[in-house]
């Protein structure tokens, strides 16, 4: 519900402005579901897929719309207590994949971006 309310406050000055740039923040639950995720999977899905909706009816019209599947764990005092933190993708390096993102030629839109923490890269093809 919130993203919603949020895009039709700020759609409109955007079609008005003829650019703009929504970045919406996936998981990887919303390519795959799992087991721990059954009740969060469905919602991520349908984020997905509004993205992919969106960059086709505003990418025309200069909005730059791109999905951001963040496939790990965010580094946090709450999760170091229970994950190494050389196995958390550091918040400094994410944001700078959406400033890259918001940053992009329009002749080189990325309507979606996979985030992978380089030390589970034998495991990605598992988990797509």
């Amino acid at each position: 519900g919130g993203c919603i309310r949020c895009l039709k406050h700020v759609v409109p000055d955007m079609l008005a402005r003829g650019r703009g740039c929504i970045l919406l923040s996936g998981a990887t639950m919303q390519i795959r579901g799992g087991a721990n995720f059954a009740a969060l999977a469905p919602g991520k899905t349908a984020l997905r897929s509004l993205g992919q909706s969106m960059y086709q009816a505003y990418g025309p019209q200069g909005i730059h719309v791109c999905n951001i599947n963040i496939d790990g764990v965010i580094d946090s005092p709450n999760t170091r207590q229970w994950m190494p933190e050389e196995k958390l993708m550091k918040c400094d390096e994410i944001a700078e994949q959406y400033l890259a993102l918001y940053r992009q030629g329009k002749s080189v839109w990325s309507y979606e971006l996979q985030i992978t923490p380089g030390i589970s890269a034998p495991s990605v093809g598992m988990r797509m």
